[in-house]
């Protein structure tokens, strides 16, 4: 079970789908509207293995169990860049407590952001948790991976000339 943490218009999530339809998705997003978008695509690409959640993530915990999910997606998501808003970003301490119940070990969260100060204050919340860290990219596109899967926000931000931070966090 992969589950994708702010799915936007679902760009991210079908075309997983579609490449993976061995794995079960779900797509959680706090907006009907936005996520309707998302539905669309999925509806349009007839794919059987993806579900979406209207639902804010602060309650994860009362939709999957312990050691429910396998891997956790979060791109590009608010970055809450005041510090008295710290503890909303779904990269803090707070939020990575929440995943690692949720996780199955060894769990996986992939993480994109094109706001460096969210990436750095991420990678310091993913040490202060004792997580792993691996595969960090500071400038995803410069690398030319040809297993990317772009969000609609990194097409949009990388057009611009934004670099792209990413990184695979383990759960262990």
């Amino acid at each position: 079970l992969h589950v994708e943490l702010g799915t936007g218009k679902g760009d991210f999530i079908s075309q997983l789908a579609e490449l993976h339809p061995d794995i079960n998705y779900i797509g959680i997003e706090m907006q009907q509207d936005v996520l309707y978008s998302a539905a669309k695509k999925i509806a349009e690409k007839e794919l059987k293995n993806v579900r979406l959640l209207v639902f804010n993530i602060n309650h994860i915990e009362d939709i999957f169990a312990e050691g429910e999910v396998d891997r956790f997606y979060i791109n590009f998501c608010d970055p809450w860049p005041k510090k008295r808003h710290a503890k909303r970003r779904l990269t803090h301490v707070g939020f990575l407590e929440k995943y690692r119940r949720l996780l199955k070990k060894p769990g996986e969260l992939h993480f994109k952001t094109d706001n460096r100060p969210l990436f750095d204050f991420s990678l310091e919340q993913f040490e202060e948790a004792g997580l792993r860290v691996q595969d960090v990219s500071y400038d995803l596109h410069a690398e030319n991976r040809p297993d990317n899967i772009m969000t609609e926000y990194e097409r949009k931000f990388s057009g611009f000339g934004e670099k792209i931070n990413r990184c695979e966090v383990i759960f262990e």
